[in-house]
């Protein structure tokens, strides 16, 4: 495990702020990790995401450069969801996830989040792609993948829609 702090990610309406093993400890526990919420989050995914924080601290395996980031409007400095990577890169690429609160979507909150953290991974060495998962029903997450420049690549594990976005 590092002490180390992943950076603040910068978009234009966001930051995407990275979630420390304190704050994931929380939030995995049911509290708010220290973060304003907009009404309905931190959604499931983000709670999911920051129980796998927890246990990879405690397995000293954590590293903080591909963890979980709340998404936050600069404008009024509320969360409005989560976006994070399942891991750090394996075989040249990794893996992202996200959600929003209900009462955030919409807004294109997701496509900017996701746009942020997969210009920052691959802009790292050795990251060649990045993908994502989605339900096959979930053609809103699907939009997201599409706007950021995904391509649908097959099915994955349990018959999601695997999608890959290559560096260029």
């Amino acid at each position: 495990m590092t002490d180390r702090q992943a950076t603040v990610l910068r978009s234009e309406r966001l930051e995407l702020r990275p979630i420390d093993p304190a704050a994931a400890a929380d939030l995995s526990n049911g509290g708010d990790g220290g973060f304003t919420w907009a009404p309905g989050g931190p959604y499931e995914g983000t709670r999911d995401a920051c129980t796998m924080i927890a246990s990879a601290v405690l397995s000293g395996v954590f590293d903080p450069d591909w963890g979980t980031y709340a998404v936050v409007r600069s404008v009024d400095g509320v969360a409005v969801g989560g976006i994070g990577f399942h891991g750090p890169p394996s075989e040249g690429s990794t893996e992202i996830g996200y959600d929003l609160a209900d009462s955030a979507r919409g807004n294109g909150y997701a496509t900017e989040a996701a746009r942020a953290v997969c210009a920052h991974a691959l802009a790292r060495d050795g990251v060649e792609a990045v993908v994502a998962h989605t339900e096959p029903g979930n053609t809103a997450s699907q939009a997201v993948v599409g706007r950021v420049g995904f391509v649908r690549d097959g099915e994955g594990e349990n018959g999601l829609f695997r999608f890959i976005l290559r560096r260029v």
